[in-house]
């Protein structure tokens, strides 16, 4: 629009929007207190005279006001009281910081961009030679993201015991993901499974990002597979092997560290991620995870995270 149509155009809109999502007996009340408010007017005019009448439909009307104004903001509290208890049940549903593992170090952070977040990270003890580690992202924004994101959580905890085959729990995900899901939702998800005190990662990636593989400074994209849960009805879904060597880096992410944004709308981007990870692979993985974090706070400076920032970074040192 130019700029006079959208000078006319917002304020209606958010008008329309705010009496559309008042309840049928609040909007009565609106509709109530405008008539009153729009009677004292004509009634101040026609006399000539302010006057202030405690009883008259002009202070009746801005009663009512307040009074809808103090139900709408009881319903926020009460609204933000429920995703701060969701925001602990997601955190509380987080793996350790920093899990033992022999032969690995391991950092693992998440955080939401807003009270509650749609990204998925979670490590999960198999038995006690196999482990699995899933990243992934429910597509969308808010509350439905993040309990889609934790019946996926559960739904991953609940079959990777069962399956020896990743191709066929990733197929298995995914016609759950479709089955149960909403239509608008989709997942991306990148799952692996490893062993203490060995190098071999297998893993399945449907449409997240692909993960880094660093040897000595040296930044590989590894390639992607599938797409995401939800999108395809059978879609292929193949494993794939990773040997690391001592002291090489398997480092997974969500699309939150690219496209954290500064002020000018300019992106964090891959190559000062793999800048940042070619220049302290000799660290520990804590070390690296923070460095990164502290790069993109910079990065960003005053702008607000669009995004849930997610990353996982897996260090072999046997």
């Amino acid at each position: 629009m130019n700029r006079l149509k959208r000078f006319f155009a917002i304020p209606w809109w958010l008008l329309k929007a705010l009496f559309f999502r008042l309840t049928p007996f609040r909007r009565i009340l609106l509709l109530f207190s405008i008539l009153m408010l729009l009677i004292s007017g004509n009634n101040r005019i026609e006399s000539g005279q302010v006057t202030i009448d405690l009883f008259g439909p002009g202070f009746i009307g801005g009663l009512v006001l307040l009074f809808i104004l103090a139900l709408e903001l009881k319903d926020k509290l009460l609204a933000r009281t429920e995703l701060e208890e969701g925001r602990a049940i997601q955190k509380a549903l987080m793996p350790e910081r920093s899990p033992k593992i022999d032969g690995w170090d391991i950092w693992l952070y998440t955080q939401a961009a807003n009270e509650v977040g749609g990204d998925l990270l979670d490590l999960i003890k198999i038995n006690e030679n196999r482990y699995g580690l899933a990243i992934g992202d429910v597509s969308g924004k808010g509350l439905s993201a993040a309990l889609m994101m934790a019946k996926l959580q559960a739904t991953i905890r609940a079959l990777a015991p069962d399956y020896n085959s990743l191709n066929d729990l990733g197929s298995k995900l995914n016609e759950i993901f479709q089955r149960d899901g909403i239509k608008r939702l989709f997942a991306s998800l990148l799952y692996l499974e490893f062993k203490p005190s060995s190098g071999d990662i297998d893993f399945i990636n449907s449409g997240h990002f692909p993960p880094l593989l660093i040897n000595e400074g040296n930044v590989i994209q590894l390639e992607k597979d599938a797409p995401a849960l939800g999108i395809l009805k059978s879609p292929s879904i193949n494993k794939r092997n990773l040997k690391l060597e001592k002291d090489q880096l398997l480092v997974l992410y969500s699309d939150g560290v690219t496209e954290a944004a500064n002020e000018l709308h300019e992106l964090f981007g891959n190559e000062r991620l793999a800048k940042l990870l070619s220049e302290n692979y000799q660290l520990n993985s804590e070390t690296i995870g923070k460095i990164i974090l502290e790069e993109i706070k910079k990065f960003a400076g005053n702008a607000k995270y669009r995004d849930d920032v997610t990353i996982a970074i897996l260090k072999y040192t046997c």
